[in-house]
């Protein structure tokens, strides 16, 4: 059994890193000696990017440059879905927009080759149901827990009425796209000809510490999932089974959370001041 099992993992980690080294890996010395241009611009740009959602691209400096109100009566306003419109807005923008236009300007670059291709999508729609099956029974174990309670969802009024919950799942989904798209399609894809299945273990990194605010099994969770992702996307050519997959986990751990916050408060806190000094930070993009 254990023979069995570990045959069955080598066969879906190392056997497909050995496909995908020899399909995008340089095919021969001359090439492999070369050194290539797309690296170095797609890193760049990943750097610029990233260090851009950090320092501009948080609720924090929504807060500095629109201050909130000093009145509790903040916490029933519009103010916090704005803040979370000015995150989703920096993940659209440092995520995609700029990439994109990266990618279009690139001599001889294509942006299907990047993972934005919906072909065969349905051959592969298999793989989306069964991780997410996979996945979903530790969702539900670990929503029981505090911590997990007190993460999510990010907005703490998502409670409050219908508008507000479908207001944030729709930002919440779109950041999601974002991030999928930066991750598995630009960073990834721009350097699958130069570094072959390697290219899987340096988008790994950057993408594992965007969770480095969140609970520790979910940052070290993050480690397989973009493994598992990365994977995914070089072997169908895709983003779009990641793009479910991510969508679909994130909301169902939204609703699981929302299932333990009470009706008439925010999720999680007592009052005001407790919400504040608990959850007015910065909400790591996964």
């Amino acid at each position: 059994m254990v023979r069995r099992l570990g045959r069955f993992i080598e066969r879906w980690t190392w056997g497909e890193w050995q496909l995908i080294h020899a399909e995008y890996a340089p095919a021969d010395a001359v090439a492999a000696r070369r050194l290539d241009w797309r690296p170095l611009v797609v890193l760049l740009v990943a750097v610029l990017c990233l260090t851009l959602q950090y320092y501009w691209g948080d609720r924090d400096t929504f807060a500095h440059i629109w201050q909130r109100p000093r009145d509790p009566e903040w916490i029933r306003s519009s103010y916090e879905l704005k803040s979370f419109a000015w995150w989703t807005g920096w993940r659209v923008g440092g995520y995609v927009l700029v990439p994109l236009v990266v990618v279009l300007l690139l001599p001889g670059e294509r942006l299907r080759d990047y993972g934005f291709s919906v072909r065969g999508f349905r051959r592969h729609a298999w793989i989306y149901v069964a991780l997410f099956l996979l996945v979903l029974p530790l969702v539900i174990a670990v929503s029981f827990t505090q911590a997990f309670q007190h993460a999510y969802p990010f907005y703490k009024l998502a409670n409050r009425s219908a508008g507000d919950l479908l207001a944030w799942e729709l930002m919440y989904a779109l950041q999601f796209l974002s991030l999928e798209f930066f991750f598995r399609g630009f960073l990834l894809h721009g350097l699958k000809r130069s570094l072959g299945a390697h290219a899987i273990w340096v988008m790994v990194v950057p993408y594992v510490m965007i969770h480095f605010e969140k609970p520790l099994a979910e940052t070290l969770g993050a480690i397989l999932a973009g493994l598992a992702l990365g994977t995914l996307a070089l072997r169908t050519r895709s983003i779009w089974c990641g793009v479910l997959i991510h969508m679909s986990v994130a909301i169902t751990m939204d609703l699981l959370a929302l299932s333990h916050c009470p009706a008439d408060q925010p999720c999680r806190s007592e009052h005001p001041a407790m919400y504040e000094q608990m959850h007015y930070g910065r909400p790591a993009a996964r």
